[in-house]
């Protein structure tokens, strides 16, 4: 029973026109980088879509300033950016990264399995979300 729970995917939600961006770039991204293309795709076909207003402010956008814990102990805090704008010294974590990917959409106590480049599962939960500053 427990393994059925941990592979359930939690309830996410994106504003539209990240959605609509996001599976632009996930699209063009197949043929280079297919196994993260594939999982933001199926994060973005499952995911609510919401006007910005309506989003939770705990809910992991993009330029969203998350902190989260994984299984192993590790913790971190770190900025979901388009692939242009990261810098992992920075912080600055891809949205084309397995574990961007999985961030995308995530609320406050939510948990996620993902994938890591070398294909080791790895479950996190989101501790805060700083809302991303809108122009």
């Amino acid at each position: 029973m427990a393994t059925t729970a941990r592979n359930k995917l939690p309830a996410i939600i994106i504003n539209a026109e990240d959605h609509k961006r996001l599976t632009a770039l996930a699209s063009s991204a197949l043929d280079r980088i297919p196994e993260v293309a594939e999982a933001l795709l199926s994060e973005l076909e499952r995911a609510r879509i919401a006007a910005p207003a309506k989003l939770p402010a705990d809910s992991v956008q993009m330029g969203s300033i998350v902190a989260f814990e994984a299984d192993n102990g590790f913790a971190k805090q770190v900025t979901l950016v388009y692939p242009g704008e990261a810098d992992i010294e920075a912080g600055r974590i891809s949205v084309l990264t397995p574990i961007g990917a999985a961030l995308i959409g995530l609320s406050v106590g939510q948990s996620i399995d993902w994938h890591d480049r070398s294909g080791k599962v790895h479950r996190m939960t989101i501790r805060s979300v700083t809302p991303a500053e809108r122009a």
